[in-house]
C-alpha cells in the first residue's frame, strides 16, 4: 500500500518543464483565438469597426493638436518679445465700450449648448425617434455654422483693424499671428468638416436610410449618430483647451 501512495503521489509531481509546457499550449490556444476572432471578421471588445475607426482617428487628431499647443506654450514662454494681452486684442467694442472676450465667451458657449443636442439626438437616434433625431443633428450643425460665422468675423476683425498676419503684427512678438492663426484655423477646419458631416447625416436619418439597414439589430441602426456624436465632442472638447490656453493665458 505504501508503495502503491508514493507511487500515485510520484505521478502527480509537476515539473517545470512540463508545468512551462503547459503554460505555452494556454498561450498558442489564446493566441489562435484572437487569430479566429479577426479572421472572421468578428467585433472585438464588442465594438463595430465603424466606431473603432473613428476612436483610432480621434487618437491621431489628439497628438496633432497636442503637438500645436505645445509649440505655442513653448513659443510664448520663450520669445523675448511681449505678447499681445488677448484681453485687449479680442476685445469687442459694445455701446462704446469694449468688452473683452465677449465674442469669444459667445463662441464657447454655442460649442457647449451643441454637444448637449448631439448627445440628445444619440439618445433619440437609439430609440428609434428619427425625425427628432434628424432635427437635433440638424440644429447641431446650426450651432457649428454660427461658430464658423463668428469665428471668421473675429479673423476679419484683426485682418483688417488690427493688422495682424501671420507673420507679424504690430501689437507684439510675431509668433501671435502664427499660433493663432494655425491653431484656430486648422480647428476651424475641423468644424467645417463636422458641419457638412452631420448635414449629410441628419438629411440621410430624415429620409430614413438608416431604417432599411440589412441588420435586423435595431440598436445599430443608428450607430452612425454616435460615430458622428463622438467626431463632434471632440472638436468640442479641444475648443476648451484651445480656449484656456490661448485666449485666458
Amino acid at each position: 500500500m505504501a508503495h502503491l501512495s508514493s507511487a500515485s503521489q510520484e505521478s502527480r509531481v509537476i515539473t517545470p518543464e512540463s508545468s512551462s509546457l503547459q503554460s505555452d499550449e494556454s498561450d498558442s490556444r489564446g493566441w489562435l483565438s484572437v487569430i479566429d476572432d479577426f479572421s472572421t471578421d468578428r467585433a472585438v471588445f464588442n465594438i463595430s469597426p465603424n466606431k473603432t475607426m473613428m476612436w483610432l482617428f480621434l487618437l491621431s487628431d489628439i497628438f496633432i493638436f497636442g503637438s500645436f499647443l505645445v509649440a505655442y506654450m513653448s513659443v510664448r514662454m520663450t520669445t523675448t518679445e511681449p505678447w499681445p494681452l488677448t484681453s485687449d486684442v479680442f476685445a469687442l467694442n459694445l455701446g462704446g465700450q469694449d468688452i473683452p472676450l465677449v465674442l469669444i465667451a459667445i463662441m464657447t458657449f454655442i460649442l457647449i449648448t451643441s454637444s448637449g443636442t448631439m448627445a440628445m439626438a444619440v439618445n433619440f437616434g437609439y430609440q428609434g425617434r428619427r425625425q427628432l433625431t434628424a432635427a437635433l443633428i440638424f440644429i447641431t450643425a446650426l450651432f457649428g455654422i454660427a461658430f464658423v460665422g463668428m469665428q471668421a468675423f473675429e479673423w476679419t476683425k484683426l485682418i483688417v483693424e488690427e493688422g495682424i498676419r501671420p507673420w507679424g503684427n504690430d501689437l507684439g512678438a510675431a509668433q501671435f499671428g502664427a499660433s493663432f492663426f494655425m491653431i484656430t484655423g486648422f480647428h476651424g477646419l475641423h468644424v467645417s468638416i463636422g458641419v457638412i458631416y452631420l448635414l449629410t447625416i441628419a438629411w440621410r436619418v430624415w429620409r430614413g436610410r438608416y431604417e432599411k439597414t440589412q441588420s435586423n439589430e435595431s440598436n445599430n441602426r443608428y450607430e452612425i449618430v454616435e460615430i458622428a456624436g463622438l467626431y463632434w465632442h471632440f472638436v468640442d472638447l479641444v475648443w476648451v483647451f484651445i480656449f484656456a490656453f490661448f485666449y485666458l493665458w
